[in-house]
């Protein structure tokens, strides 16, 4: 388990520290976890080293949001300005989210005919 804190906090920094020579355009966590990916998926890292941290951390999930809320409760009243702005962005993205998705999906979960052979 200490293993596996290691090496996803450390692709978390290393994520955090490209950020920071890119000029901060992609969030530090997001491009760790890209490294993080890629490390699994070019079997550079074993995923039986990360899986029993990632496990506790995808169980307690729930209390990684209680600080948002928080900050949320905090400036409830300049997001109660902008609630229509922040609500009709959400259902823009929202809608074009599922219509790129059933998009990519309808392309790519298209099957080729196979031939007259059923035998």
């Amino acid at each position: 388990m200490i293993k596996g804190l290691f090496f996803i906090l450390l692709f978390y920094f290393l994520g955090e520290g490209l950020s920071r020579l890119l000029g901060a355009y992609i969030p530090g966590s997001v491009l760790g976890m890209l490294l993080l990916f890629f490390a699994l998926y070019f079997r550079l890292l074993k995923p039986d080293y990360v899986k029993a941290a990632a496990t506790v951390i995808t169980k307690n999930m729930a209390l990684f949001f209680v600080p948002v809320s928080v900050g949320l409760m905090a400036y409830a009243e300049v997001l109660s300005r902008s609630l229509w702005a922040i609500a009709l962005a959400i259902i823009v993205s929202t809608i074009l989210t599922l219509v790129s998705v059933a998009l990519v999906q309808e392309k790519l979960g298209k099957t080729p005919e196979k031939g007259g052979d059923d035998a």
